[in-house]
């Protein structure tokens, strides 16, 4: 079986976000990235299901600038088996992520398809959702456990009341929560093997998919900042402040 895995390049999650000076966006020059780290939790669980026998191929897709390549290969170095990169200057927004990827599964036909829940940049977690409605195929998002039976897969979902366990038919889509997996580490020897693992690249044209974005950002803003904690002498006075200052009760 095929696993395709896509991944995100991300601004680092130990970075400070800061906002652009003319407030058009997230300020990402000079700034330290990173592979988005639920994406990291669907690398590692291809590699744990090539390891337990079930899946026997790889490949990592990564959308965007050709900085992405190093996305790419990180999780060549952990050990996927070759890299697909869909290259362009355009800002991609769910849809026209989940209709490229659509593109590029149908050239390649894997069976199963890992993305992470969400991308930490824009918590959209609507491409998982997107691919497997395009594609026709049934899903598990939020996935905190999976099994793969005979074509067949069961999965442990998180859900607000507790887990759900469901089962459905290969192929499949599947968006990894963060208690699927603990992602391993890539080794040295690995990341120099890496270096010599085939990353193809393409473009949406190629695919035939426009990529133009359908929604357009006015600006963005920084929240506003706290302001000082107040100290109170009783509970009475703090019901008092929450109903005529807060205005919460």
């Amino acid at each position: 079986m095929k696993a395709l895995v896509a991944v995100k390049r991300v601004v680092d999650y130990n970075v400070k976000v800061r906002v652009k000076a003319d407030r058009t966006g997230v300020e990402t020059a000079n700034v330290k990235m990173s592979m988005n780290p639920f994406d990291e939790i669907a690398v590692e669980e291809a590699l744990r299901l090539r390891e337990a026998g079930k899946v026997e191929e790889i490949i990592v897709v990564s959308l965007g600038i050709q900085q992405c390549q190093e996305t790419i290969r990180t999780a060549l170095a952990m050990g996927a088996d070759r890299g697909v990169l869909v290259q362009t200057d355009v800002e991609l927004q769910p849809l026209a992520v989940a209709k490229l990827l659509k593109a590029v599964i149908d050239k390649e036909g894997p069976e199963l398809v890992i993305l992470g829940k969400q991308a930490i940049d824009d918590d959209c977690s609507q491409t998982g959702q997107m691919l497997a409605a395009l594609l026709g195929w049934p899903q598990a998002t939020f996935a905190s456990k999976l099994v793969i039976t005979d074509g067949s897969v069961e999965a442990t979902r998180e859900v607000d009341g507790g887990l759900e366990t469901i089962s459905f038919k290969l192929p499949a889509v599947v968006t990894t929560d963060l208690r699927l997996n603990e992602p391993r580490y890539a080794s040295l020897p690995n990341i120099m093997k890496a270096k010599k693992k085939p990353i193809v690249t393409m473009t949406p044209e190629e695919l035939g998919v426009d990529p133009t974005p359908r929604l357009v950002t006015l600006k963005v803003e920084e929240p506003p900042k706290r302001g000082g904690g107040v100290k109170v002498g009783s509970v009475a006075e703090l019901v008092d402040k929450l109903k005529t200052e807060a205005r919460v009760i």
